[in-house]
């Protein structure tokens, strides 16, 4: 093979998305250490990569913004060009980002065979549907000749300046025990897959009657379900973090749990990526889609069997059939039980003083 000095990712979904593209970004560095690998996001997940030590730098397209349509997109190749990439590997399936590494003259161009765009790739790579989404985009290296790559789970680093705002934000909050947090991430941009609020403010209840602090994290976008979440608790050790923090700073925070509790939702992955255990709610969507959490002790709580389930690739707005069902059979009561599960398994001595 030539000799790869620039290399360049693109992914442009969604956050937890992105995160899922580390082990790619690993395994490439661990067979090019000496490229300069970049990737191109979304702006909101540019944050993400800021210090990664794999990441050269982490280029952000605003597709639905500054950057939208075709004339957004000739500014982001014609810089792409100038930066004379020898290697695209493009987990993402839109054209749009086939097109991107096509026009940006990239002399070898790696995606997945699904792609709307497959026809623009020096090599496709079978779309393996039954895997996990980090084992699937492990697999395009295969377009290089390497195979069977092993598995290694996304790793963020929050920087020192983001745990000092953490320290910040802890003592605004005057959380009385450090020791003893545990997150909640009620939000998800897909209503289908947000499990109900009452249920997670009864969850909140629970934990707090087992000595936990609790910490409901998300966007400004989750804010004022937060809010309800906590009024709905009326627990005096539940707080609203949600808004308040950048993503790597929410990961920081997130680092600091003992668990978190998430829909399936880009939470989730940055709980993944710093550590921490999980414990995830699926409804809409199930793990065999390839996003579930995949650390030592995360978990998944579902209904499996509904004949109902799954009703698309991502949720939706509303139930297609009117019921909910993957949803409302989840009690908190079921939930807390996995919780506690966890929290034993992880601390056996800890879980319960």
């Amino acid at each position: 093979m030539r000799t790869i000095g620039n290399i360049l990712v693109i992914q442009t979904a969604f956050i937890g998305d992105a995160i899922l593209t580390l082990p790619l970004v690993r395994g490439l560095k661990e067979y090019f250490p000496h490229a300069n690998i970049d990737i191109l996001v979304t702006p909101r997940a540019q944050d993400l990569f800021k210090d990664h030590p794999d990441i050269h730098e982490a280029i952000p397209f605003d597709k639905r913004g500054r950057d939208k349509g075709f004339a957004g997109l000739r500014k982001m190749v014609r810089m792409l060009r100038g930066r004379r990439y020898d290697l695209a590997f493009v987990p993402h399936r839109s054209l749009r980002s086939a097109l991107a590494s096509w026009l940006a003259r990239i002399p070898l161009r790696i995606g997945f065979d699904r792609s709307a765009g497959r026809f623009l790739f020096t090599k496709s790579v079978r779309y393996g549907k039954d895997l996990h989404e980090i084992d699937r985009n492990l697999t395009l290296l295969e377009g290089i000749g390497i195979k069977d790559h092993p598995r290694t789970l996304p790793r963020l680093y929050p920087s020192g300046e983001d745990a000092k705002v953490v320290d910040k934000l802890l003592f605004e909050l005057e959380i009385g025990n450090v020791q003893r947090l545990i997150a909640l991430a009620p939000g998800t941009v897909w209503n289908t897959k947000r499990w109900l609020k009452e249920r997670f403010a009864s969850l909140a209840v629970n934990l707090d009657g087992e000595g936990y602090e609790i910490l409901l994290v998300g966007g400004m976008e989750d804010r004022e379900l937060c809010s309800e979440v906590c009024a709905l608790s009326g627990s005096m050790k539940i707080h609203n973090t949600a808004g308040k923090l950048s993503l790597l700073q929410s990961a920081e925070l997130i680092r600091r749990c003992k668990l978190l509790v998430a829909n399936d939702s880009a939470p989730l992955h940055l709980a993944v990526g710093v550590g921490t255990p999980v414990v995830a709610v699926f409804g809409a969507t199930v793990p065999a889609f390839g996003f579930a959490p995949m650390g030592r002790f995360d978990s998944v709580v579902e209904i499996r069997n509904l004949r109902c389930r799954p009703c698309s690739s991502h949720g939706g707005d509303r139930c297609p059939i009117k019921t909910f069902e993957c949803m409302t059979g989840i009690t908190h009561e079921r939930v807390f039980a996995r919780v506690m599960g966890v929290l034993e398994r992880i601390s056996p001595a800890s879980a319960s003083n």
